[in-house]
């Protein structure tokens, strides 16, 4: 039997208005299947999912919230001590667009300093229908200093790469010093792996070298499946 130690926690919500397709991003996401018939998320949802970023094995703690406004005062409380958000929205329903200011500062004023977001757009397999367009939406994202990409829960478009990307900025930013685990909110912690390694004297550090298979190559895996649109990947160090 084989038993595999964790290096990190960390904590995501994901945010944005009811309808967009965050139950369906993150159904896909944990089972690796579309969610035929999906219902508003009542309150908040949990699941988690462990994934490999390069060498370190990172257990994702995933906190998907209602988006009707009746149960904001509840999800809110959810934001605190996250250390990371996707924050969506339906490219083919505009409303969804316009009310991305006020999520976002929702999870600014609510969680981690050092938050790390990941605006994305979904339901790109009804591009017919679009009515956000993706220069607008990168402009958008830009401005706010935070992470653009479009999704397709439906076909299986980029569906694991907002929560990699949320996961790589992450420890590139524990790596850099903006972001320390034992810091209480910060959203992050140690994992059983590197606290036998502190108690054993041994040492640790976070390594994210060229050899890493979905670590340092994540950036050309987000241009290769965009067609080249995707921000360069950079450490969050204030919450501006």
């Amino acid at each position: 039997m084989h038993i595999f130690l964790l290096d990190f926690l960390m904590k995501f919500i994901v945010i944005g208005e009811a309808g967009t397709g965050k139950s369906c991003l993150l159904h896909h996401f944990i089972q690796n299947t579309f969610k035929e018939h999906s219902q508003h998320t009542i309150g908040v949802e949990f699941s988690s999912r462990t994934v490999m970023i390069g060498e370190k094995r990172i257990k994702l703690q995933l906190w998907d919230t209602a988006g009707q406004e009746r149960f904001r005062s509840v999800t809110r409380s959810y934001y605190r001590g996250a250390a990371g958000a996707l924050l969506v929205y339906d490219i083919t329903n505009r409303a969804s667009f316009l009310t991305l200011p006020k999520w976002l500062a929702d999870a600014r004023a609510l969680a981690s300093p050092q938050l790390v977001t990941v605006l994305v757009g979904t339901k790109t397999d009804r591009d017919d229908e679009r009515q956000v367009e993706w220069n607008e939406a990168n402009a958008w994202a830009n401005d706010n200093d935070i992470h653009y990409l479009e999704t397709s829960s439906l076909t299986d478009f980029q569906t694991e790469l907002p929560f990699l990307l949320l996961a790589r900025s992450i420890l590139l930013a524990i790596e850099s010093g903006a972001l320390d685990p034992e810091r209480p909110g910060s959203g992050v912690s140690y994992g059983d792996r590197l606290l036998r390694r502190v108690r054993s004297g041994s040492g640790w550090g976070v390594r994210i070298g060229a050899g890493d298979d979905r670590g340092s190559n994540l950036t050309e895996m987000l241009r290769s499946r965009s067609g080249g649109r995707v921000r360069a990947l950079k450490p969050k160090c204030c919450n501006s």
